[in-house]
């Protein structure tokens, strides 16, 4: 008995070193950049990046992930939050008048650092990489399947549109890869049907592109044409007054470019399903291609 109970003590202890959040930098280009990260169980870990939105910081996004941080362990994620710079991503908006844009961040070598870094100290797994991101952090996942598709495996974009067309400044590789869009129809920040993008702090982002277009830029790209398969999602939360339906292009040697469509859905998170654990299986969903 008391081995049992040593070994659960050490087995607490344990787990509890590892869900501890680390901190650390790296200098890229005159700029101290920030994340934080857990350390995974295992050698080889699934890297996934969560990025948070216009304004926030790494930290403040990881408590919306909490369910995907349970599931770390036993899947061998390893789970970074990155910090935009001055709060603010230098994604693929042209006339954003946030500093990291102003200032011209180089948002490509910071995540290419990420990766070195990880690669080094935890051997992580380079074919399985993927990123989550929240707003101006979806569109930081966007500029990555724009810029360097080569580095990741899929991403998830919630509450966020392409940049329009005037309003894009990144030079577009135009790699096929998996993508997921989550976005909410009755959405005033992040416009379902489109617009301009503003926000309280007399940040302006500029024009972004529908979700429909959003969504046709990247099945387009896969190779897809006609209609995709529609799902309704199970209404668990029939008082959030919000529905999800899902739209999918999926066939074998093409990557999956799917849509949720939260009804009646604001710049938040639907009750119905948990973003980050419908993102986890979206990406589950990739790896055997």
């Amino acid at each position: 008995m008391l081995k049992y109970i040593y070994f659960c003590f050490s087995f607490l202890l344990v787990f509890s070193a590892q869900s501890q959040i680390v901190n650390d930098s790296l200098l890229i280009e005159g700029h101290y950049r920030t994340f934080h990260f857990i350390r995974p169980v295992k050698e080889n870990p699934i890297l996934i990046f969560v990025l948070h939105g216009s304004g926030g910081n790494g930290l403040q996004i990881r408590g919306g992930a909490k369910k995907l941080e349970d599931l770390a362990p036993s899947e061998n994620i390893l789970l970074v939050y990155p910090d935009g710079y001055k709060k603010f991503w230098n994604e693929c908006r042209k006339t954003a008048n946030s500093a990291a844009n102003l200032e011209n961040i180089n948002e490509n070598a910071f995540f290419g650092g990420m990766l070195d870094y990880f690669k080094k100290n935890f051997q992580i797994n380079e074919k399985q990489v993927f990123a989550i991101g929240t707003s101006g952090g979806g569109h930081m996942a966007y500029k990555l399947a724009l810029t360097m598709p080569e580095k990741f495996k899929a991403i998830t974009a919630i509450i966020a549109n392409l940049p329009d067309t005037n309003n894009i400044d990144c030079a577009e590789k135009r790699m096929a890869l998996p993508v997921m869009i989550i976005n909410g129809t009755a959405d005033m920040t992040n416009p379902y049907e489109g617009g301009e993008v503003k926000l309280s702090n007399n940040i302006n982002l500029g024009y972004v592109r529908s979700t429909a277009r959003t969504f046709q830029y990247w099945s387009s790209l896969a190779g897809y044409n006609g209609e995709p398969k529609k799902e309704l999602l199970p209404d668990n939360d029939p008082a959030d007054g919000k529905t999800i339906e899902r739209y999918t292009f999926k066939k074998k040697r093409k990557p999956e470019v799917t849509l949720l469509k939260v009804i009646g859905g604001k710049h938040d998170y639907p009750n119905d399903i948990n973003v980050y654990l419908e993102s986890w299986a979206f990406f589950k969903r990739q790896m055997g291609k």
